[in-house]
């Protein structure tokens, strides 16, 4: 019994002993193949899919897929130097005479965003970005730059299309389906805001159709909170896959920063400028020459109106197709090809979508009484042409 007693005693002792060895010079042996770490943490696995990075609410794949086709767009133009004060100042001109000031213009440096909507090298901006520019250079997202020419733009709509010059095959973003946004989706807003350099900022579709802005002739925004600032213009809104759901093109700001209200161009309405531009330089539209005024509850009551739908022609172009078919003034449009209008600004897409040359069906109410009358459209007149501005 001693000697068992003897033996249990030495193992205890010597286990102890490695124990106390294997503490102080291999503690790491104990805890298996786990780092050491000062405390203890949870740390998740990497992520093996874009949906499993979608689902843990990384956007990264989305970014990496549309950054390449977003660019940075470089404009310069000639503007005359500010007049001096003092020829406006009624006692030097007393002294000095009218004089004109002709003195020497100066050279003005602009930036804005693009987006490559095709491998060929066509490029979507705003007007806005590259209004009057003489000279337009295009930075891509690889540091390459390439001067630009430009193809057509549209000012009813604030876009435009430029064409770089020899770089081969570039990459294009894909455009979304029509009407795949809805309120509450993700987009990610793409762009130079400031010229800080390409800039990914992360927001909701906050609303769709936003008009009556007064920033276009015609309007359909797209609104969103990622934010967009000076530079942003003419640069991506795209969806959680990477995909083109817009064209970034205004902000509500009172401080010229972000105050989480952007406007983009939806891509229905920028794919159909970017085909016309390509085709014929320019963006064909109806037109029947007509002035419309919105029904208010007033105007509605002094014209024996029941609602306020439709839109009140207040006036009628000399020799327009309007005034060949009959319309008047007075006169209350309510429908065009059985659609029924709502108000002004519908009315006013409705006979833009028209194919010049066709005859389309006009329905009136002209005091008690309801007309159809049959109009040909004309072509919208096409607002004045900018130089083209290469580099």
């Amino acid at each position: 019994m001693r000697r068992l007693w003897l033996i249990f005693a030495q193992a205890v002792t010597i286990s102890v002993a490695v124990l106390f060895v294997l503490t102080t010079l291999k503690p790491e042996w104990l805890r298996g193949n786990a780092p050491s770490s000062v405390v203890e943490i949870l740390q998740a696995p990497p992520f093996t899919s874009e949906h499993e990075a979608a689902a843990q609410g990384s956007y990264a794949e989305a970014a990496r897929r549309s950054m390449p086709a977003v660019v940075h767009i470089y404009t310069a133009k000639d503007v005359a130097r500010p007049r001096h004060p003092l020829l406006d100042d009624p006692v030097f001109r007393h002294f000095f005479g009218d004089r004109q000031d002709n003195g020497p213009t100066q050279r003005a440096a602009g930036l804005g965003s693009g987006v490559i909507a095709s491998s060929e090298g066509f490029v979507l901006t705003n007007n806005h970005v590259i209004d009057g520019a003489d000279e337009i250079e295009v930075a891509l997202n690889d540091g390459r730059k390439f001067p630009a020419t430009l193809v057509g733009r549209d000012p009813e709509t604030d876009l435009a299309v430029l064409k770089l010059k020899g770089p081969g095959a570039l990459p294009a973003i894909t455009f979304a389906a029509q009407d795949a946004v809805e309120v509450g989706d993700v987009v990610l807003a793409i762009g130079n805001p400031f010229g800080v350099g390409q800039t990914v900022t992360m927001g909701i579709v906050s609303a769709l159709g936003r008009s009556q802005l007064g920033i276009n002739t015609f309007e359909n925004y797209i609104q969103t909170d990622a934010a967009i600032n000076p530079g942003n213009s003419g640069g991506a809104l795209v969806d959680n896959h990477g995909n083109l759901v817009g064209i970034n093109t205004a902000i509500y700001s009172r401080s010229g920063g972000s105050l989480g209200i952007g406007f983009a161009i939806p891509v229905s309405i920028a794919r159909n400028v970017l085909e016309q531009l390509v085709a014929n330089g320019q963006v064909t539209r109806g037109w029947i020459g007509v002035e419309i005024q919105e029904i208010t509850p007033e105007l509605a009551e002094s014209f024996g109106i029941a609602g306020t739908r439709g839109a009140l022609i207040a006036g009628v172009l000399r020799d327009s197709p309007a005034e060949r078919a009959g319309i008047r003034p007075g006169d209350v449009l309510t429908a065009v090809e059985g659609r029924t209008i709502q108000d002004p600004r519908g009315m006013l897409e409705m006979v833009a979508n028209l194919r010049p040359g066709r005859n389309a069906q006009f329905h009136l109410r002209r005091a008690e009484a309801e007309l159809d009358l049959a109009v040909e459209i004309g072509r919208r007149p096409a607002p004045a042409p900018a130089p083209t501005a290469e580099r």
